[in-house]
């Protein structure tokens, strides 16, 4: 994975340990100094010597000859929630819409081509997948990830597809044609429905947050049982409030943005 900079500036070594970084996911939880090698295509000294500098910064631990990665990481995903001010303007309007549906809600942004979750307010309910800050899912199964592909023109759409998920699940199988239809519809309408796409049970839907220019940068959604909530209450009843949502957080983004900007 590293040495793919051409740039000048490109440092090497800050790449390679981004590469030991994210070779861990759900599937490679805790591996050994030689699993880290060849998952990253780094000669073993240089592995070892880059877990050894992340081990000893607290982003790495190791046990018994086997490497994990330990919770300051999620201060990086958190750094850049920060930066944007989404999660602190998102969470009451997140909260105020899980006490109306009773039913969970996050927003999302895209890596890839994948779904990566910045904010999230969970209601107690058996569901079949756990999702947590930076947890990831391939995006053309989900809701939010149908509603933040629709937003990229087509070049950009095709190089973010072409790249293999992240997430630790398979990878989705799919027409390239049907998905455009799908996603065409996604656009004209502006949400995205995922019914049991992802996984058995797990019903969403989903709409665009924008920033102050218009832009999408995110998606928001709403999660259900599927045995417990039809797609007729999902469109009819949720989503009205799901588009009102957004909006509101949009609305604080662009405050937030065009707030007076202090040097440093």
């Amino acid at each position: 994975m590293a040495g793919r900079g051409t740039g000048p500036d490109f440092v090497e070594a800050l790449a390679r340990g981004l590469d030991v970084l994210t070779c861990f996911d759900a599937e490679r939880r805790e591996m050994t100094l030689a699993g880290v090698a060849g998952a990253t295509g780094l000669a073993r000294p240089t592995a070892r010597r880059l877990l050894l500098t992340l081990e000893e910064l607290g982003y790495v631990r190791t046990s018994e000859g086997r490497f994990a990665l330990t919770p300051r990481v999620l201060r990086l995903g958190a750094a850049y929630a920060a930066s944007l001010g989404l999660w602190d303007m998102a969470r009451p309007h997140l909260e105020s819409l899980v006490a109306r549906t009773g039913e969970s809600s996050s927003m999302t942004q895209l890596d890839g081509s994948d779904v990566v979750y910045v904010a999230r307010v969970a209601v107690p309910k058996i569901i079949a997948l756990r999702v947590d800050i930076g947890t990831r899912f391939p995006a053309v199964p989900t809701s939010q990830g149908k509603v933040l592909l629709a937003a990229l023109d087509p070049a950009t759409r095709a190089a973010a597809l072409a790249e293999p998920t992240r997430s630790g699940l398979p990878a989705p199988a799919y027409d390239p044609e049907e998905l455009e239809a799908d996603l065409r519809t996604v656009r004209a309408r502006g949400w995205a429905l995922a019914d049991e796409e992802l996984a058995r049970g797990i019903r969403s839907i989903a709409v665009p947050v924008r920033d102050g220019d218009g832009v999408v940068r995110a998606a928001m959604n709403v999660t259900v049982h599927a045995a417990e909530t039809s797609v007729e209450t999902l469109t009819g009843e949720y989503l009205p409030w799901l588009m009102q949502t957004a909006s509101d957080v949009a609305a604080d983004w662009a405050l937030w943005q065009a707030r007076p900007q202090v040097g440093g």
